[in-house]
């Protein structure tokens, strides 16, 4: 049987229902937030902000089946590059405040004005041009991924352990953000945010425009991780999964196809982060919490890794029922995830996107692993 080549997989059926139905979601969102406040159809802005808001858990939940669902690394603190990019996000957006804070200092954001500082940190610096944030927001992520996956790979740290290590370096950093000292707002975070390029976060227009902004960075993101599973790399990855030293047998460098991934997914973490904190309006040391992490990989594991459009799916039924379970009974929220989790991976294998695959039962949404 002969192989589909490259570009027929990317352009699957795969690939072109989900880039559809998505842009086709988000533009009757945004249709329906434009209506008439009196028409029964009318979606309120707080419900597009909430969408939102999923969208970039969507897009966070993507980078990390990119690495757990085709590489095979379970990691447990991918939030850590979610909140980076957003921390830098948050630093762009409190040095354009300026003297519209409550202290009218033009250059020192009010918390460190109230902490008695009188200089901006270096690391603050040039924070206000946007061409240098966005920069940052990938940077950032990639530079601690880079560093991180450089000891961790080449020291050949791998399963459990690296799992445990992950988890141990997204509690540092919160741990570390929660102090006054290093510049970030302590345990507040970086809130009270007022424009974004020039134009106010609190707008109807802008909260609708960044919901839009971010239904095309998930599709985006999409078709950028689709494009790299598909292909040799991805093929790679998928070998690393199932038999690493078989891999590095044949002559691989089993390192470096694991960094590669790892940084790549890093940076759209990162960039799911920075569309995640005009949208709530507040970053702080929370973010880090080894909890997000555990929750984004319920997501993937409840839509179906290793297909990409799972965890997006997952990202949402996820969202939605957190968002249900904590304004009806949010002391029991963590026992619903981790029963959730326990009965997903007994009796859903393949997750949500599994079963669909069963029930429409087309060829089209095999996936690459079987392919493989």
């Amino acid at each position: 049987m002969n192989e589909l080549t490259v570009q027929e997989k990317f352009l699957s059926g795969e690939t072109k229902s989900f880039i559809l139905v998505t842009a086709l979601l988000g533009a009757v969102v945004v249709m329906l937030s434009l209506m008439p406040e009196g028409s029964f159809i009318h979606l309120p802005v707080y419900v597009v902000n909430l969408l939102g808001k999923y969208v970039t858990y969507a897009i966070l939940a993507l980078s990390v089946d990119l690495v757990w669902g085709y590489l095979g690394i379970l990691t447990l603190g991918h939030c850590v590059f979610f909140a980076l990019g957003g921390y830098v996000m948050g630093m762009y957006l409190t040095r354009s405040i300026g003297a519209q804070g409550v202290y009218g200092d033009p250059l020192l954001p009010d918390f460190m004005v109230f902490l008695n500082w009188h200089e901006l940190p270096w690391y603050w610096q040039g924070l206000q041009y946007f061409p240098l944030a966005a920069l940052l927001i990938i940077c950032v992520p990639a530079l601690l991924a880079y560093v991180f996956g450089r000891l961790a790979f080449f020291s050949r740290v791998s399963g459990v352990y690296l799992s445990i290590i992950t988890q141990a370096l997204t509690y540092a950093m919160m741990l570390a953000f929660f102090l006054n000292e290093l510049g970030f707002g302590g345990n507040n975070g970086l809130t009270d945010f007022k424009t974004l390029l020039g134009f106010s976060l609190q707008t109807d227009g802008m909260r609708i425009l960044l919901f839009a902004l971010s239904v095309v960075t998930l599709c985006l993101c999409y078709l950028l991780c689709r494009s790299v599973v598909v292909s040799k790399l991805g093929r790679l990855c998928i070998a690393v999964r199932d038999a690493e030293n078989r891999v590095r047998f044949i002559g691989y460098r089993v390192e470096n196809i694991k960094l590669l991934i790892f940084v790549l997914s890093a940076v759209i973490a990162g960039i799911a982060g920075a569309l995640y904190v005009p949208q709530v309006g507040i970053i702080n040391p929370s973010e880090f919490s080894p909890v997000n992490s555990i929750e984004i990989i319920v997501c993937v594991a409840l839509g179906g890794r290793g297909r990409l459009y799972g965890a997006v799916i997952g990202a949402f039924l996820v969202h939605i029922a957190k968002t249900m379970f904590t304004n009806l009974m949010p002391e029991f929220w963590l026992f619903a995830l981790g029963a959730l989790f326990v009965l997903v991976t007994l009796f859903l294998k393949d997750g949500v996107a599994g079963l669909l695959c069963v029930h429409l039962k087309t060829g089209s949404t095999e996936t690459l692993t079987d392919k493989a």
